[in-house]
């Protein structure tokens, strides 16, 4: 991210005149994927790359936007009736509705922004442009000031109200709390959160994004939601204290192995070992063990693939290469489908390995998978 980029973009589109500047990242999940909607834990970070926009109050009731990547400017009103049909412009118009049904007074200003997180690669690239919004906005128009979580609530409620996305709270919230060399345990069920540490000596972490993208991941991702409540049904009636998958254990899983489909067995198999999962490798980074946490991610992996049913062919194939070149920890990261592998690779290693993936994606796809280098980093934040 480039704040200096930024700056000369906003005083060339507004009048020469220089505002305030904040950032927001995007975001790593390290493990625990669908387990958020099964009242479990997820394992997100905030990283190196994000979203930064400058802002100035402009003295009137419109808000002027111009999207640095896109080349794009819109101006829209501060009511309801006002919203911009530019997709990018009604994620910055979502936050100020937003934030204004909680009580705070904002004006017009000029903005312009621009992000380095890769769209479409799962690392959450429009959590990261609300919670930079809603920070902003809070930090300029905000005499009672709103708390993080709120922020937070304001990115996910943006999603359902303006985007039409039925999003978690993990993207907004990994971006707004993140923290340089940490990792956040967050409960999907309380909202309870834990800071473990995430300081990989000797390892780093990369993306390789297989660009692809499959078109079932919507109707694939309601079906796999309904599995887990069917089974939830089925546990209820004998053991009614459980809410959610996350309170059952295999023990109860196969008290109603004979009634329950063997689909729907086998995606609750997968979301019980995931929740597990989580704990494990909170357990391991508390004692420094990456072996043991990346022994997890390929678990992960493996119970995505054959028992979610959510990764890829060219998602698995990563992930064999990974294997094959003695990476630590491999796994697919976020819902399925396509997007990217998350590995945990030694130092030693690394070359080796994303010549050798790059190579062998190519030859087996006819293009090359896009690697991205991550480093776990800090959240929302005033830059200038």
């Amino acid at each position: 991210m480039d704040l200096e980029h930024v700056r000369s973009r906003f005083i060339k589109h507004f009048d020469g005149l220089t505002g305030s500047v904040y950032a927001s990242p995007g975001r790593i999940n390290l493990i625990g994927e669908h387990t958020d909607y099964n009242g479990g834990f997820v394992f997100p970070g905030a990283i190196d790359k994000g979203m930064i926009a400058e802002l100035r109050p402009n003295g009137t009731d419109k808000v002027r936007a111009y999207s640095i990547d896109m080349k794009d400017y819109v101006e829209f009103g501060l009511n309801e009736e006002d919203a911009p049909r530019t997709s990018w412009a009604r994620y910055i118009f979502g936050v100020c509705r937003e934030m204004i049904k909680r009580g705070v007074d904002v004006k017009g200003f000029n903005t312009a922004f621009a992000g380095d997180v890769p769209l479409g690669a799962g690392m959450s690239s429009s959590a990261a442009l609300e919670s930079t919004y809603a920070y902003a906005l809070n930090d300029l128009f905000g005499e009672n000031k709103i708390d993080k979580f709120e922020l937070a609530k304001v990115g996910q409620a943006t999603e359902h109200n303006y985007c039409g996305v039925k999003c978690g709270i993990m993207d907004q919230f990994a971006s707004v709390f993140g923290q340089e060399g940490s990792l956040i345990r967050l409960d999907c069920r309380s909202l309870e959160y834990q800071y473990f540490p995430f300081k990989p000596e000797g390892y780093r972490l990369v993306l390789l994004d297989s660009v692809v993208k499959h078109e079932l991941a919507s109707s694939a991702y309601n079906q796999r939601r309904q599995s887990c409540e069917n089974v939830v049904a089925a546990i209820q009636k004998l053991h009614p204290e459980v809410e959610y998958l996350r309170d059952a254990d295999m023990a109860m899983l196969n008290e109603v192995k004979e009634t329950v489909s063997a689909e729907d067995y086998m995606r609750a198999e997968y979301v019980i070992g995931e929740v597990q999962r989580v704990l494990d490798v909170c357990d391991a980074l508390e004692r420094g063990d990456y072996e043991t946490v990346g022994a997890k991610m390929y678990e992960t992996h493996y119970g995505m693939s054959r028992l979610y049913e959510v990764s890829c062919e060219e998602l698995d194939f990563l992930n064999n290469i990974a294997r094959e070149c003695g990476v630590t920890g491999s796994r697919v990261m976020g819902g399925g489908f396509g997007g990217c592998t998350i590995n945990l690779v030694k130092d030693e290693l690394y070359d080796a390995f994303i010549a050798r993936a790059r190579e062998a994606y190519r030859e087996k796809y006819g293009k090359l998978p896009k690697v991205y280098d991550v480093v776990i980093s800090d959240g929302s934040r005033k830059l200038c």
